[in-house]
């Protein structure tokens, strides 16, 4: 695949502030699916270190607002100013997904990349904590790490290579994912995908120098990625 957004970013920089399959990739192909103007102020929800809000506050003119509870704030803002960027046009901050400290109807979308599934797998999350701060109309794109088939009952030891069965229990498949979302009323599921770019992100994140990746390593290269996703998910706030 092109990725011409994603490629402005240099290797060593995705290497160093990546934290799973390249997000920017990740990004990039979920936007592709998007309605978003520039201008609109979009949460980056799961922000990590910082990719995903540079490239959309970079290359799409977007006003993004970092959200992540692991990050450091005060890092992420000397990486944005590295790249020229002001906090005029991407906002860090520590938060928790359970306790987002923004005004009902806010943002003009949600964007989400490789973290919906650690607190989005309560069906009670997207009603109860982020759907209110979008506005009606507005947008939630999730890239959600996943599973071609939900196989708990007998995982493969490929994917056993490199993860436990409790961290698999965050892997789930299209159909889980239809059937969690769209228990939350007043939102519509406009399309869900696998996404096209889910091998070369993964190809690209093992080939990162930290034990994260290095962790990954055995699972993928054991053919893991037979059995894994990236699932794309579009909604629309009614």
């Amino acid at each position: 695949m092109d990725f011409p957004k994603a490629d402005t970013f240099s290797q060593a920089i995705m290497r160093e502030r990546s934290m799973g399959p390249n997000p920017l990739k990740l990004c990039e192909e979920l936007l592709g699916h998007a309605e978003m103007p520039a201008g609109s102020v979009v949460l980056d929800l799961g922000s990590g270190a910082g990719l995903t809000s540079a490239l959309m506050a970079r290359e799409c003119g977007l006003i993004v607002y970092a959200a992540d509870l692991w990050s450091d704030p005060s890092d992420n803002m000397r990486f944005f100013e590295g790249l020229g960027l002001t906090n005029r046009q991407v906002v860090p901050l520590k938060a928790d997904a359970t306790a987002l400290p923004f005004a009902y109807g806010f943002f003009d979308a949600v964007v989400s990349i490789d973290s919906y599934n650690y607190f989005g797998r309560d069906p009670e999350y997207l009603g109860e904590h982020l759907l209110p701060l979008v506005k009606r109309g507005g947008e939630l794109l999730f890239a959600i790490p996943g599973m071609v088939r939900d196989c708990h009952d007998d995982l493969p030891a490929c994917l056993l290579a490199s993860w436990t069965p409790g961290q698999l229990d965050y892997m789930h498949d299209m159909g889980w994912w239809r059937t969690n979302l769209s228990q939350t009323e007043g939102v519509e599921i406009v399309d869900m995908w696998e996404m096209a770019c889910t091998r070369e992100a993964w190809a690209d994140w093992i080939e990162c120098d930290n034990e994260y990746a290095a962790g990954d390593r055995a699972a993928v290269e054991a053919g893991a990625l037979d059995h894994l996703s990236t699932i794309a998910v579009r909604l629309r706030r009614r």
